[in-house]
């Protein structure tokens, strides 16, 4: 019930800024278009936003027969989470990373990059779904999708206000078009912000559980965040609306550190390490702790 009255809340939250732009760019009669298309796509996105986003991503669809292990591995998590098994999704680019979507836990889908199932072993990789399943038991997956979906649109609509501002009917005239083109995203961004850290936290615990392996979780986290770094999500940053999906920040330069939509990897390892009963290890070197390679890899100390 809890999470349904913060989905209401922020849902709303992002509906009133979408008007809220419509009316700076149009005045009344574009705050009522707003509203129109606001409503529309809160009614499409609860329904289509998965789709849309795993279309954003590129993602594959995979089954047993094409994808049999990491098919069983998520199965078997799911199991263990008290969840049917969710679609299952590989995204192909070299940057390690993944995220769940959908609006229900019958309706869900996990997608995992080609660079996350060669670098991770088969601990670390465990660690990274579970946290991913326990955003599905969560509900987080129908508020994350939903927000990444109107955060996008306000920020089309802006951008929208540049050209097609200068109505009589514009209550700001041409600065304040140019004002609310950069600061409405941002105000989007924001309500991003405030959705995903918390939920990161609860996320990485709930993995830590259901995989029974917080230092493993702990290990892919650090292996992430190290080649994330250095490696381009080109979908992520064509849609950065999408950025908070993931387990770990994909988008580079720009607003993403600034505006991160992630807490400090640093910091969710510190409590993994916490729950497990460990001093905290220390950093990892380039290949991570437990080194790098397919996730039939060697293990390593945290594994």
């Amino acid at each position: 019930m809890a999470n349904l009255l913060r989905t209401g809340v922020l849902v709303a939250a992002l509906t009133a800024l979408f008007m809220a732009v419509g009316y700076f760019i149009g005045g009344q009669s574009g705050m009522l278009v707003a509203l129109v298309i606001a409503l529309g796509m809160n009614l499409f996105a609860y329904w289509n936003s998965d789709k849309m986003v795993l279309a954003m991503q590129n993602a594959q669809e995979v089954d047993p027969r094409s994808a049999p292990d990491l098919y069983r591995l998520v199965e078997r998590l799911a199991a263990n989470a008290g969840l049917p098994t969710p679609r299952i999704y590989i995204i192909e680019t070299e940057q390690p990373n993944a995220f769940a979507t959908g609006r229900d836990p019958q309706n869900a889908a996990v997608a995992v990059s080609s660079g996350l199932l060669r670098m991770l072993n088969s601990d670390e990789l465990a660690g990274v779904i579970s946290h991913e399943l326990t955003h599905i038991r969560n509900r987080d997956t129908l508020t994350m999708t939903i927000t990444a979906t109107l955060a996008g649109a306000i920020g089309m609509l802006a951008n929208f206000g540049l050209f097609f501002g200068n109505s009589r009917d514009n209550p700001l005239g041409p600065i304040g078009i140019l004002l609310v083109s950069i600061l409405a995203p941002i105000a989007a961004l924001l309500v991003q912000m405030g959705i995903s850290r918390s939920r990161e936290y609860a996320a990485d615990r709930g993995g830590a559980e259901i995989s029974g392996t917080p230092l493993s979780l702990a290990s892919a986290l650090a292996k992430i965040e190290h080649r994330a770094g250095q490696t381009r999500n080109f979908a992520a940053e064509a849609n950065p609306a999408t950025a908070h999906l993931f387990i770990v920040n994909p988008l580079h330069g720009g607003l993403a550190g600034l505006f991160a939509t992630h807490p400090s990897t640093a910091e969710r390892i510190r409590r993994l390490q916490a729950m497990a009963g460990h001093a905290p290890a220390a950093t990892a070197g380039p290949a991570g702790p437990g080194g790098a390679g397919p996730w039939g890899g060697r293990r390593g100390p945290w594994s």
